[in-house]
């Protein structure tokens, strides 16, 4: 008995130490995600990017990015890299921005009635309480330009020409932009097209607003650039090692679609219609009114993405906002119209059950009558005979 009880204890001690070593393995691994660019930090620490939210706005000329990361993980700081088409100017963002925009492409709520009462509504509801329903310049070296250097925040901002992927990668990692060994072969594609490319960092002595560690949602940045066409960098996002999710708030003269999934699900359309631009919106786009397309896609498996999303004008500008409806009881005159049907149903049963029996009770009283009439008949014909 005592040999099995110490084989236990040895197997309970080997599935201990497995769970540790795999969660050791876990946390040495690094995260590097965010369709912006690759992220990257300490290989002892983690930070992945849950949510990447970003505001288009393109008027044939011009486009302009407001991104917003949602990051998680262990690690103190954080660099990433945007490539851009041409030149940028990077600011900071306003985060109301996407508050507003939260709110304006929120589900409109319409009521739906229904007959019977569900859980909550009475006689169902007996016992329970009331509910309800209702986010400074640093040297260049060969292959490599520094266009300028910024501090934006809590964000040490390099914007960036190359001739070399792996020059490039040289100066990042020279000037505290820790990137992944990838993304020289990642960034090839740019290089061969002569885009430019913004280089963020969190900077190291100023995490004034953060904790100890990176979670929550970054401070957004501003980007604005020339370009012909409406393209979102997505390319370095296949260097992610976690699923990946992408919100786009896109404005443009109309109605605007993906060309393609570039590797990951079908992008979903959960806003579309003409706004009048208010507040931090009305800041980025002008006053003009303008249309609004918002876009929502996942990636599961982030090394299947095949290049950049490029938007183009969808075949009809027709509006969608999605729905929430509020199931309610019918009411009719604030009574409940199941009770109304059903209690007028049961009034009129009653009413002809009596009809009924009242009809049977005189039809047996005229039965009664006719045999009281023809007995005494009978009993007078005998007497006649007497």
């Amino acid at each position: 008995m005592g040999a099995v009880r110490g084989f236990r204890r040895r197997q309970a001690l080997l599935v201990v130490l497995m769970l540790l070593a795999v969660q050791l393995v876990w946390l040495a691994r690094p995260a590097y995600a965010c369709g912006c660019g690759a992220m990257v930090v300490d290989p002892k620490t983690t930070l992945s990017v849950n949510r990447e939210t970003s505001a288009v706005r393109w008027d044939g000329k011009t486009e302009q990015i407001v991104m917003s990361l949602a990051v998680a993980g262990t690690a103190r700081d954080a660099a990433w890299i945007m490539p851009v088409p041409h030149r940028a100017t990077v600011k900071l963002g306003d985060s109301a921005l996407f508050d507003e925009l939260a709110m304006l492409t929120a589900p409109a709520d319409r009521k739906r009635s229904y007959f019977w009462p569900h859980s909550g509504d009475w006689p169902f509801s007996w016992g329970e309480g009331d509910s309800a329903e209702a986010p400074m310049p640093g040297g260049a070296r060969p292959g490599v330009g520094v266009v300028g250097r910024q501090r934006l925040g809590p964000f040490d901002v390099a914007r960036l020409t190359a001739t070399d992927p792996e020059a490039l990668r040289g100066w990042l990692r020279s000037h505290g932009f820790t990137l992944p060994s990838a993304l020289a072969g990642a960034l090839r594609p740019y290089v061969a097209q002569h885009w430019e490319y913004v280089a963020v960092r969190l900077a190291p002595d100023d995490k004034r607003g953060y904790p100890g560690y990176l979670t929550g949602t970054l401070d957004p940045l501003h980007l604005s650039f020339a370009s012909n066409r409406l393209v979102y960098p997505m390319r370095l996002s296949r260097l992610a090692k976690t699923p990946q999710s992408l919100g786009l708030y896109v404005f443009a003269p109309h109605r605007m679609e993906p060309r393609s999934a570039i590797g990951g699900t079908k992008p979903q359309t959960f806003f579309a219609g003409r706004i009048t631009p208010t507040g931090a919106v009305r800041t980025l786009t002008g006053p003009a009114p303008t249309y609004l397309t918002a876009l929502d896609q996942h990636f599961p498996y982030p090394e299947r993405i095949t290049g950049d999303h490029e938007l183009r004008r969808a075949a009809t500008d027709t509006p969608y906002r999605r729905v929430h409806y509020i199931d309610v009881l019918l009411k009719l005159g604030g009574i409940p119209a199941w009770l109304m049907v059903v209690g007028g149903a049961l009034v009129l049963l009653h009413a002809t059950a009596l009809a009924l029996a009242l009809t049977i009770r005189r039809r047996a009283r005229q039965r009664g009558a006719a045999a009281h009439e023809s007995s005494a008949s009978r009993r007078g014909d005998r007497l006649a005979t007497r």
